[in-house]
């Protein structure tokens, strides 16, 4: 995982909020986006969840790791799209990267710091080819020492005064900020660091002696944790600087981070089904997942505190308050049949109660396609109701391994997708909207297949490898799952395999697209490479994996979606259009270029003036709904909000900025909603009911063409 974006929580199902997961074997490539950026930061201390391990597993990188590092170094310019050699470019871009990635707000590291790192700027592809990790280290070394030296002031601040009165601001931006010139500097820093979480507590409902201690608390376990960091974590942090520093999805997976990806793609492993979150030092159930195995247990809810953890009927119950979540994740992860054991404060009060729980295989349905028929009529127009299947699909998922096996029950998004629209035909469904507005990306292969659901047969995307060369790949398989009329939903973050198929579907003509105005803009290909498989031809021993972009995309007219992404048919207002989380917004990106167009099929299903009628019927709709003009409010507020690159400390205009921020807040929490799934299928709001009357204008429309069965 980049260690730079690491979720906000981790589900024990699987960490759904991982933006930097990637690709399969070279035949099975997969697709990603980043989807996980963040807006406006609630506060500049940016808190790392590491691996507990002792520090002085540090104090020397490993044989093992050197190994790794020349096969990195020997592995990227060979396989990269780019084909660009480990040179002092790449050295300087992940110098710059792997700094940030520890200290994204120049909070810690001084300019002397910085200064210092230079003179080795240029000695980083010669270090690495060389196996050498020391400046890896020595950096990391140096970043460890200021965190306890700040630390400590912090802790001796939060002891003073604080005048909420006084005029003076403290940086949010991180591009606006600089690194601290001297002792002097730093501590005036913190101070306004401090001041700033004090009143981030005010604003909570908690003030005086029970926000200092809080704090007290935060600031400890914060280096704590940078103390514990292991080696595979530091090796994963400094190498992806490396690899990342070719493109942003280009990525070292550490043994820990591929397994977690292996379980992501196939959508199950042994657990006992529950979100978790950590909020103060505590692990928080956010959500029960249904059908899971705590879910049949009956007893663990949502907003519960886990204060302990034991291994079957007699294990010693472990004290997990203030441990990083990612190990209370491998405490409670286990083999099916197994008993955990979670010492529980019911509502995080209380005594503590202890729940026996037998772990089971966990299915990640929430991850998975599913479909809902939905009776819609669009207000009190003359027109009857219709019959709409609604599909959500996450990721485009694939069980590589028991598909390599040739296992007949193997998972995969496009045999779940085609049952759903097998039931939807059953249930004389009058059109399908199939929703990627959350969907981040995934197996390119299941992107081709999809995609052949609803086309005859042709091609589906066209890839450019590192030598220029071009190569189609179609659907093959004549016929098609749905031939009717197709909305296809998406967003900002939907990315990659969602481009490939929202990308076909425009140009073939078969449906249309709505949402923001472009898609996320990722038109890269990345492979895996099992590195213990390239070190020994064998994949028994876990080396972790390189992940490298060895490919990009093209829509079958010949046209990237890098950095510009899938246009929308019809737009509609929302906050992530205004998100800088889109591919043009990351570090290094690939540029955009065309490709000659491919031969296919047109179909008639977008006709020019029945999609200019939609658009305006649609505009029409959202300028009379009183929500859509309070989101549009919101969005404005938001735009505003994020061009300020600094926050007032002033206590009065603290406060008073807090409450303009609802649109942040808003936006935050249905990125964590997404990020965690839902229950429900398709959610009733004015956005996508709008979606739904859209659905329902192109299939009357489509009907008075006679064109409402693809030709």
């Amino acid at each position: 995982m980049d260690c730079r974006s690491l979720p906000t929580f981790l589900s024990l199902a699987i960490a759904l909020s991982i933006s930097s997961f990637a690709c399969g074997q070279s035949d099975q490539a997969v697709l990603e986006g980043h989807a996980a950026a963040s807006v406006v930061p609630n506060s500049p201390v940016v808190v790392k969840a590491a691996v507990a391990a002792p520090i002085a597993k540090l104090a020397a990188p490993s044989a093992r790791d050197s190994m790794v590092a020349r096969l990195i170094a020997t592995l990227m310019p060979r396989n990269h799209v780019s084909s660009q050699n480990l040179n002092d470019e790449i050295s300087q871009r992940a110098l710059d990267l792997f700094v940030n990635s520890l200290d994204p707000m120049k909070l810690y590291f001084y300019q002397s710091d910085i200064d210092q790192f230079q003179r080795n700027a240029n000695r980083i592809d010669d270090m690495i080819q060389a196996g050498d990790l020391s400046f890896g280290y020595e950096i990391f070394g140096r970043f460890i020492e200021r965190v306890e030296q700040d630390v400590a002031i912090a802790q001796e601040l939060l002891s003073g005064e604080f005048d909420f009165d006084r005029e003076e601001q403290i940086i949010t931006d991180p591009e606006s900020a600089v690194y601290a010139r001297n002792a002097d500097e730093a501590r005036d820093r913190w101070r306004r660091q401090i001041k700033y979480a004090m009143l981030d507590q005010k604003d909570e409902g908690k003030a005086g002696e029970e926000a200092r201690e809080l704090l007290r608390r935060r600031y400890a376990r914060y280096a704590k944790r940078w103390r514990s960091t292991d080696s595979d974590d530091l090796l994963e942090m400094y190498l992806t600087s490396v690899t990342t520093a070719y493109d942003p999805h280009s990525t070292y997976m550490s043994p820990d981070s591929l397994d977690d990806f292996q379980i992501l793609m196939s959508l199950n492993l042994d657990g006992i089904g529950a979100q978790l979150r950590e909020k103060d030092g505590n692990t928080v159930v956010m959500r029960v997942i249904p059908g899971g195995a705590a879910a049949r247990h009956g007893k663990l809810k949502t907003d519960d505190v886990i204060v302990s953890v034991g291994q079957g009927e007699e294990g010693e119950l472990v004290d997990i308050v203030e441990m990083p979540l990612n190990d209370v994740v491998a405490l409670i992860r286990g083999k099916a049949g197994s008993i955990v054991r979670l010492g529980v404060r019911p509502g995080g009060a209380g005594e503590v109660e202890v729940f026996r729980v037998q772990r089971d295989r966990i299915e990640l349905e929430e991850s998975a396609a599913r479909g809902k028929v939905i009776e819609h009529k669009v207000g009190e127009a003359p027109s009857p109701a219709l019959k709409l299947g609604y599909i959500n699909l996450p990721s485009f998922y694939l069980d590589m391994e028991a598909a390599r096996e040739n296992k007949r029950d193997f998972r995969s998004s496009t045999r779940d997708v085609r049952k759903i629209l097998d039931d939807f035909r059953a249930q004389d469904v009058d059109g399908v909207v199939l929703d990627l507005g959350t969907n981040g990306g995934g197996s390119l292969t299941e992107a081709i297949n999809l995609t052949g659901l609803f086309i005859d047969r042709g091609p589906v995307v066209q890839v450019k490898n590192s030598d220029g060369s071009v190569q189609q790949y179609a659907d093959e398989e004549a016929g098609t799952a749905w031939d009717g009329p197709l909305v296809v939903l998406t967003s900002k973050f939907s990315a990659s395999a969602s481009e490939i198929f929202a990308g076909a579907i425009r140009d073939y003509h078969r449906g249309i697209v709505v949402g923001d105005p472009a898609t996320h803009g990722k038109g890269t290909v990345q492979t895996l490479m099992d590195l213990g498989q390239q070190l020994f031809r064998n994949n028994r021993a876990n080396y972790g994996a390189l992940k490298v972009t060895l490919q990009q995309f093209y829509l079958p007219d010949g046209e990237s979606t890098q950095r510009t992404g899938v246009r929308a048919d019809i737009v509609l207002p929302s906050i992530t259009s205004k998100m800088d989380v889109g591919e043009a917004d990351l570090k290094y990106a690939l540029p955009n270029d065309r490709v000659q167009p491919a031969k296919h099929d047109h179909y008639n299903m977008v006709p020019p003036d029945l999609l200019g009628t939609l658009r305006k019927d649609s505009m029409e709709r959202v300028a009379k709904e009183k929500e859509f003009g309070e989101l549009l409010s919101r969005v404005e507020l938001y735009v505003r909000q994020k061009e300020n690159h600094s926050i007032s400390l002033n206590e009065i205009e603290f406060i008073a900025r807090r409450k303009e921020l609802n649109a942040q807040k808003e936006e935050e929490e249905k990125e964590l909603e997404a990020e965690a799934g839902t229950e429900e299928v398709f959610r009733d709001t004015f956005y996508n009911r709008e979606v739904l009357n859209i659905a329902h204008d192109y299939i009357d429309g489509l009907r008075k063409q006679n064109l409402a069965i693809a030709r």
